[in-house]
């Protein structure tokens, strides 16, 4: 028998915004834990839990382990945006389509949001 994942733990100056950022993102129910601390549960029950963990020591380089999402259409790069992500960089194939683009969450956690795939 092996281990297996039981959630996703955000080390973070303000676990509540955090929170509701990725709440923003991801859908769910975001619920407010002790500390100041914040929990987002999937909405349908599957899947994995996301801690955002007050911790006195702030982010100071890249993310060893990151989050990737996949945007449902073109417009949720512009929505990730308009609540606080910020675009660091995209990386593009020889032939320039878009692989994929490497964001930051209101704290400067790295992700990357994949395009909608082309049908």
């Amino acid at each position: 028998m092996t281990s297996t994942l039981r959630d996703f733990c955000f080390d973070c100056a303000d676990g509540r915004t955090v929170g509701r950022f990725w709440h923003e993102v991801l859908g769910g129910t975001l619920h407010d834990a002790e500390g100041g601390n914040a929990c987002l549960d999937p909405e349908d029950g599957k899947g994995f839990r996301y801690w955002f963990v007050n911790v006195p020591e702030a982010k100071a380089v890249k993310n060893r382990v990151h989050i990737d999402i996949n945007m449902p259409h073109d417009a949720e790069l512009d929505r990730l945006l308009s609540i606080g992500a910020t675009k660091i960089d995209e990386i593009r194939g020889e032939d320039g389509t878009l692989w994929w683009t490497v964001m930051a969450d209101v704290e400067g956690n790295e992700f990357c949001a994949f395009p909608p795939k082309s049908e």
